[in-house]
């Protein structure tokens, strides 16, 4: 089985930065595309039930006429989505490796602003757990495993925290760079090079505006708001919109840090690159996990990018699809 000390790119892309900007490239989309067209299954849209009238969409591959060997769910990045190139590359291994696949949109990622009011914000778990209960019964799953890349990473393991409570048939995770502690990531992307606070701000304004196009009754924020820095537009959303009274308050919510996964019954799996740039090392260095859960640290690979070669290859994928699949029944 893959181990992350066999991930050693060549000379050229040990560059954290590099790694980052190729691993969510559009290079990666197409040939996340192309891969899962390959695959020969059958893609359809749910609109699955999120709980108190949240609506969340997901995408179920299956290769038909084959009985799949489980369903494996894959959450993506903040401001990422099921058609990231990541998603779609993990989806085609998984694919190739006999699973069924669905993808999940997280509120207003993708194109999928206009099913609820609301906004986004990350301690919106409890819609991310009610829709996967919603999809394990539509669809009469046994044998769930799940895996999250960086927020969806964080996602995966708190929604492996809940499995039992949720009744989901949760049989193993597996977390690529999963945020950790909130607040230092925060205090990281304002010391990192300003290109990755101008692609996430970049980005989220669009969904804001996207939103407030939408529901102008319900969003009636101006321009001068979305143009605040990335820390103080994340306190008015904690205060205005997700119910804390303070930014600090907001992301202790939906920290992982420290010995808060210690309750997880779930095996684990983690990957982590001892040089990405935007979730700092130092947070898996104190992280305290418990017995079920390993860690593996490479040291090179960027925020979730693990690229191999210039055409795109990525070793998180190949990771992912071995861990998924060895924890089902009879691996």
């Amino acid at each position: 089985m893959l181990t992350a000390s066999d991930y050693r790119p060549p000379r050229l892309l040990r560059n954290p930065h590099l790694q980052s900007v190729l691993g969510s490239s559009s290079l990666r989309r197409r040939r996340g595309l192309r891969a899962l067209a390959a695959s020969g299954a059958a893609t359809r849209e749910y609109i699955l039930d999120g709980g108190h009238g949240a609506r969340l969409q997901g995408w179920h591959s299956h290769v038909p006429g084959r009985e799949p060997a489980g369903m494996a769910l894959l959450l993506h990045g903040w401001e990422g989505s099921a058609d990231s190139g990541y998603m779609r590359l993990t989806a085609a291994r998984l694919l190739a490796d006999g699973l069924d696949v669905f993808r999940l949109n997280f509120r207003d990622h993708g194109d999928t602003h206009h099913l609820n009011e609301g906004l986004f914000h990350s301690n919106r778990l409890d819609e991310v757990v009610h829709a996967t209960a919603d999809m394990v019964q539509r669809l009469r799953v046994r044998d769930l495993v799940v895996a999250g890349y960086s927020l969806g990473g964080n996602h995966a393991l708190r929604l492996g925290l809940r499995a039992g409570m949720a009744g989901l048939p949760l049989r193993r995770i597996a977390a690529v760079c999963p945020l950790v502690d909130p607040a230092t990531t925060m205090a990281r992307m304002e010391r990192a090079p300003q290109f990755y606070d101008w692609y996430f701000r970049r980005k989220w304004r669009s969904s804001l505006l996207r939103k407030r196009e939408l529901f102008p009754e319900q969003h009636g924020y101006d321009d001068a708001t979305l143009a605040l820095d990335m820390r103080s537009l994340t306190a008015w959303l904690a205060e205005r919109y997700a119910g804390f009274g303070r930014v600090e308050d907001y992301f202790d919510s939906y920290s992982i840090a420290g010995d808060r996964l210690a309750g997880l019954a779930v095996p684990a799996s983690i990957l982590m690159a001892e040089d990405d740039p935007v979730i700092p090392f130092e947070d898996f260095r104190r992280w305290r996990l418990p017995a079920g859960a390993e860690l593996e640290v490479a040291r090179w690979g960027g925020h979730c990018a693990f690229v191999e070669s210039l055409s795109g290859d990525g070793f998180a994928e190949r990771w992912v699809a071995e861990r998924l699949r060895a924890g089902l029944p009879g691996r």
